[in-house]
Protein backbone atom coordinates (compact mmCIF):
# COMPACT_ATOMS: atom_id res chain seq x y z
CA UNK A 1 0.00 0.00 0.00
CA UNK A 2 0.94 3.23 -0.82
CA UNK A 3 2.56 5.93 1.68
CA UNK A 4 -0.22 8.25 1.18
CA UNK A 5 -2.66 5.64 1.53
CA UNK A 6 -1.34 4.32 4.69
CA UNK A 7 -1.11 7.97 5.88
CA UNK A 8 -5.08 8.21 4.84
CA UNK A 9 -5.74 5.20 6.92
CA UNK A 10 -3.81 6.14 10.22
CA UNK A 11 -5.88 9.69 9.78
CA UNK A 12 -9.22 7.73 10.05
CA UNK A 13 -8.59 6.34 12.89
CA UNK A 14 -7.46 9.25 14.98
CA UNK A 15 -10.10 10.22 17.92
CA UNK A 16 -11.47 6.58 17.63
CA UNK A 17 -10.99 3.38 20.04
CA UNK A 18 -8.81 5.01 23.29
CA UNK A 19 -10.03 3.76 26.57
CA UNK A 20 -10.28 6.43 29.01
CA UNK A 21 -7.47 6.20 31.02
CA UNK A 22 -5.69 9.82 32.98
CA UNK A 23 -3.72 11.27 30.83
CA UNK A 24 0.18 12.24 31.10
CA UNK A 25 1.48 8.46 31.85
CA UNK A 26 4.41 6.97 29.69
CA UNK A 27 4.91 3.54 29.72
CA UNK A 28 7.74 1.69 27.12
CA UNK A 29 7.41 -0.77 24.67
CA UNK A 30 9.33 -3.26 23.34
CA UNK A 31 8.03 -4.57 19.93
CA UNK A 32 9.36 -6.73 17.21
CA UNK A 33 11.35 -4.87 13.94
CA UNK A 34 8.39 -5.20 11.23
CA UNK A 35 5.91 -3.77 13.66
CA UNK A 36 8.12 -0.51 13.17
CA UNK A 37 5.59 1.44 10.87
CA UNK A 38 2.50 1.12 12.00
CA UNK A 39 3.45 1.16 15.92
CA UNK A 40 5.14 4.28 15.30
CA UNK A 41 1.70 5.51 13.52
CA UNK A 42 -0.76 3.80 16.27
CA UNK A 43 1.49 5.52 19.28
CA UNK A 44 1.50 8.55 17.94
CA UNK A 45 -2.43 8.63 17.56
CA UNK A 46 -2.28 6.89 20.68
CA UNK A 47 -0.70 9.45 22.52
CA UNK A 48 -2.91 12.07 20.27
CA UNK A 49 -6.09 11.14 21.56
CA UNK A 50 -4.90 9.71 25.17
CA UNK A 51 -2.27 12.29 25.95
CA UNK A 52 -0.47 8.90 27.09
CA UNK A 53 3.15 8.24 25.50
CA UNK A 54 4.65 5.38 24.47
CA UNK A 55 8.20 4.98 24.64
CA UNK A 56 8.98 2.22 21.30
CA UNK A 57 12.13 -0.05 21.17
CA UNK A 58 12.62 -2.50 18.11
CA UNK A 59 14.65 -5.19 17.89
CA UNK A 60 14.21 -9.25 17.13
CA UNK A 61 12.06 -10.52 19.39
CA UNK A 62 14.39 -13.48 20.39
CA UNK A 63 16.69 -10.60 21.98
CA UNK A 64 13.87 -8.24 23.41
CA UNK A 65 12.62 -11.47 25.23
CA UNK A 66 15.71 -11.55 26.17
CA UNK A 67 16.35 -8.27 27.22
CA UNK A 68 13.01 -8.31 29.41
CA UNK A 69 14.31 -11.47 31.20
CA UNK A 70 17.53 -10.04 32.22
CA UNK A 71 15.51 -7.46 34.14
CA UNK A 72 15.24 -4.74 31.36
CA UNK A 73 11.83 -2.67 32.16
CA UNK A 74 8.93 -3.40 29.06
CA UNK A 75 5.39 -2.49 30.46
CA UNK A 76 4.24 -3.87 26.93
CA UNK A 77 5.98 -6.59 24.68
CA UNK A 78 4.76 -7.18 21.07
CA UNK A 79 6.02 -10.43 19.44
CA UNK A 80 7.05 -11.61 15.80
CA UNK A 81 5.95 -14.99 17.11
CA UNK A 82 3.57 -16.39 19.97
CA UNK A 83 6.38 -18.25 21.92
CA UNK A 84 8.50 -15.46 22.86
CA UNK A 85 5.69 -13.83 25.07
CA UNK A 86 4.28 -17.16 26.02
CA UNK A 87 7.71 -17.81 27.64
CA UNK A 88 7.00 -14.55 29.70
CA UNK A 89 4.05 -15.48 30.90
CA UNK A 90 5.34 -19.33 32.30
CA UNK A 91 7.96 -16.45 33.81
CA UNK A 92 5.55 -14.62 35.72
CA UNK A 93 6.17 -11.76 33.56
CA UNK A 94 2.50 -11.41 32.01
CA UNK A 95 -1.07 -13.05 32.39
CA UNK A 96 -2.06 -13.35 29.51
CA UNK A 97 -1.01 -13.39 25.30
CA UNK A 98 -3.13 -12.40 22.88
CA UNK A 99 -2.69 -13.18 18.78
CA UNK A 100 -2.92 -9.14 17.15
CA UNK A 101 -1.77 -9.68 13.55
CA UNK A 102 -0.64 -11.83 11.23
CA UNK A 103 2.37 -11.77 8.29
CA UNK A 104 3.57 -14.26 6.21
CA UNK A 105 7.56 -15.72 4.67
CA UNK A 106 7.79 -14.13 0.77
CA UNK A 107 11.19 -14.09 -1.03
CA UNK A 108 12.37 -10.42 -2.02
CA UNK A 109 14.29 -10.63 -5.08
CA UNK A 110 16.20 -9.06 -7.50
CA UNK A 111 15.31 -8.07 -11.01
CA UNK A 112 18.27 -10.47 -12.27
CA UNK A 113 16.57 -13.73 -10.84
CA UNK A 114 13.57 -14.87 -12.76
CA UNK A 115 12.40 -17.06 -9.86
CA UNK A 116 8.45 -17.31 -9.73
CA UNK A 117 6.37 -19.21 -7.21
CA UNK A 118 6.33 -22.15 -8.98
CA UNK A 119 10.33 -22.29 -9.22
CA UNK A 120 10.69 -20.70 -5.95
CA UNK A 121 12.05 -24.10 -4.84
CA UNK A 122 14.60 -24.61 -7.43
CA UNK A 123 15.89 -21.24 -7.01
CA UNK A 124 16.44 -21.50 -3.27
CA UNK A 125 18.61 -24.84 -3.95
CA UNK A 126 20.51 -23.72 -6.69
CA UNK A 127 23.85 -23.62 -5.62
CA UNK A 128 24.64 -20.57 -7.61
CA UNK A 129 22.24 -18.73 -6.15
CA UNK A 130 22.94 -16.95 -2.40
CA UNK A 131 19.87 -17.25 -0.16
CA UNK A 132 19.44 -14.31 2.61
CA UNK A 133 17.92 -15.01 5.44
CA UNK A 134 17.35 -13.47 9.59
CA UNK A 135 18.74 -15.50 12.66
CA UNK A 136 17.07 -18.51 14.05
CA UNK A 137 16.03 -18.51 17.37
CA UNK A 138 16.98 -14.77 17.96
CA UNK A 139 14.58 -13.26 15.24
CA UNK A 140 11.48 -15.35 14.69
CA UNK A 141 12.03 -14.32 11.13
CA UNK A 142 15.05 -16.97 10.95
CA UNK A 143 12.72 -19.59 12.60
CA UNK A 144 10.35 -18.84 10.04
CA UNK A 145 12.55 -19.47 7.39
CA UNK A 146 13.57 -22.86 8.66
CA UNK A 147 10.17 -24.23 8.77
CA UNK A 148 9.84 -23.36 5.36
CA UNK A 149 13.41 -25.43 4.73
CA UNK A 150 11.57 -28.08 6.61
CA UNK A 151 8.71 -28.24 4.67
CA UNK A 152 10.97 -28.30 1.69
CA UNK A 153 12.19 -31.63 3.04
CA UNK A 154 8.71 -33.11 2.98
CA UNK A 155 8.44 -32.66 -1.01
CA UNK A 156 12.31 -32.75 -1.41
CA UNK A 157 14.45 -35.10 0.58
CA UNK A 158 17.81 -33.82 1.16
CA UNK A 159 16.49 -30.01 1.14
CA UNK A 160 16.63 -29.05 4.56
CA UNK A 161 20.37 -30.30 4.45
CA UNK A 162 20.91 -27.68 1.50
CA UNK A 163 18.81 -24.97 2.70
CA UNK A 164 20.65 -24.79 6.22
CA UNK A 165 23.60 -25.03 5.21
CA UNK A 166 23.50 -22.06 2.12
CA UNK A 167 21.55 -19.60 4.17
CA UNK A 168 23.02 -16.65 4.74
CA UNK A 169 21.96 -15.13 8.22
CA UNK A 170 22.24 -11.57 7.61
CA UNK A 171 19.52 -9.59 10.19
CA UNK A 172 18.39 -10.99 13.71
CA UNK A 173 21.80 -11.42 15.04
CA UNK A 174 23.15 -9.45 18.06
CA UNK A 175 25.58 -7.92 15.89
CA UNK A 176 23.25 -7.69 12.95
CA UNK A 177 22.14 -4.30 11.28
CA UNK A 178 18.54 -3.54 11.87
CA UNK A 179 16.39 -5.23 9.69
CA UNK A 180 14.54 -2.86 7.89
CA UNK A 181 13.35 -2.82 4.01
CA UNK A 182 15.80 -0.72 2.80
CA UNK A 183 18.48 -3.34 4.63
CA UNK A 184 17.40 -6.01 3.14
CA UNK A 185 17.44 -4.63 -0.64
CA UNK A 186 21.01 -3.02 0.31
CA UNK A 187 22.02 -7.27 0.56
CA UNK A 188 20.71 -7.25 -2.25
CA UNK A 189 22.39 -4.31 -4.44
CA UNK A 190 25.44 -5.32 -2.09
CA UNK A 191 25.84 -8.88 -3.78
CA UNK A 192 25.46 -10.58 -0.01
CA UNK A 193 22.40 -11.95 -0.94
CA UNK A 194 20.58 -13.17 -4.61
CA UNK A 195 17.21 -13.17 -2.59
CA UNK A 196 15.76 -12.95 0.60
CA UNK A 197 13.29 -15.17 2.57
CA UNK A 198 11.70 -12.12 5.15
CA UNK A 199 8.33 -11.21 5.98
CA UNK A 200 6.41 -10.39 3.02
CA UNK A 201 5.62 -6.53 4.86
CA UNK A 202 9.70 -6.23 4.70
CA UNK A 203 9.65 -7.42 0.98
CA UNK A 204 6.81 -4.90 0.17
CA UNK A 205 8.28 -2.01 1.67
CA UNK A 206 11.65 -3.17 -0.22
CA UNK A 207 10.01 -2.97 -3.07
CA UNK A 208 8.33 0.09 -2.78
CA UNK A 209 11.77 1.85 -1.85
CA UNK A 210 13.21 -0.04 -5.29
CA UNK A 211 11.37 -0.82 -7.96
CA UNK A 212 13.53 -2.66 -9.57
CA UNK A 213 12.98 -5.83 -7.01
CA UNK A 214 10.54 -8.39 -6.87
CA UNK A 215 8.46 -10.01 -4.38
CA UNK A 216 7.73 -13.20 -5.12
CA UNK A 217 5.12 -15.74 -2.98
CA UNK A 218 5.75 -19.05 -1.88
CA UNK A 219 3.55 -21.84 -3.02
CA UNK A 220 0.91 -23.18 -0.94
CA UNK A 221 3.13 -26.44 0.02
CA UNK A 222 5.86 -23.88 1.51
CA UNK A 223 3.86 -21.07 3.28
CA UNK A 224 4.25 -19.82 6.35
CA UNK A 225 2.32 -17.77 8.72
CA UNK A 226 3.90 -15.43 11.39
CA UNK A 227 1.38 -15.40 14.26
CA UNK A 228 2.10 -12.16 16.31
CA UNK A 229 1.89 -12.26 19.83
CA UNK A 230 1.53 -9.08 22.47
CA UNK A 231 1.24 -9.08 26.09
CA UNK A 232 1.32 -6.37 29.01
CA UNK A 233 3.26 -6.69 32.18
CA UNK A 234 1.25 -8.02 35.02
CA UNK A 235 1.35 -4.79 37.04
CA UNK A 236 1.62 -2.80 33.76
CA UNK A 237 0.01 0.70 34.48
CA UNK A 238 -3.61 1.41 32.62
CA UNK A 239 -1.96 3.40 29.64
CA UNK A 240 0.12 0.39 28.77
CA UNK A 241 -2.95 -2.04 28.86
CA UNK A 242 -5.29 0.29 27.20
CA UNK A 243 -2.82 0.63 24.57
CA UNK A 244 -2.69 -2.90 24.00
CA UNK A 245 -6.52 -3.27 23.49
CA UNK A 246 -5.92 -0.05 21.23
CA UNK A 247 -3.59 -2.23 19.32
CA UNK A 248 -5.84 -5.14 19.07
CA UNK A 249 -8.95 -3.17 18.44
CA UNK A 250 -10.56 -1.53 15.38
CA UNK A 251 -8.23 1.51 15.12
CA UNK A 252 -5.01 -1.14 14.87
CA UNK A 253 -6.59 -3.82 13.26
CA UNK A 254 -7.13 -0.72 10.48
CA UNK A 255 -3.14 0.38 10.41
CA UNK A 256 -2.08 -3.38 10.52
CA UNK A 257 -4.35 -4.01 7.38
CA UNK A 258 -2.68 -0.92 5.46
CA UNK A 259 0.59 -1.63 5.82
CA UNK A 260 -0.04 -5.78 4.85
CA UNK A 261 -0.54 -7.56 7.90
CA UNK A 262 -3.60 -9.89 8.00
CA UNK A 263 -5.77 -10.16 10.82
CA UNK A 264 -5.11 -13.02 13.65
Amino acid sequence: MTTVRVACVVASVLLSGVAMVAAGAEFSVFAAGPLRAPLADLAQAYERDSGNKARLTFGASGLLRDRISGGERADVFASANMEHPQSLAEAGWTAHVERFARNSICLLMGARSHATTASALDAMIDPAVKLGTSTPKADPSGDYAWEVFHKAEALRPGAFATLTAKARQLTGGPQSPPATGSAYGAFIAAGDADMFLTYCTYAELARQENPQLRVVRLPADLVVAADYGIAARKDAAAAATAFVDYLRGPAGRRVFAAYGFDPP
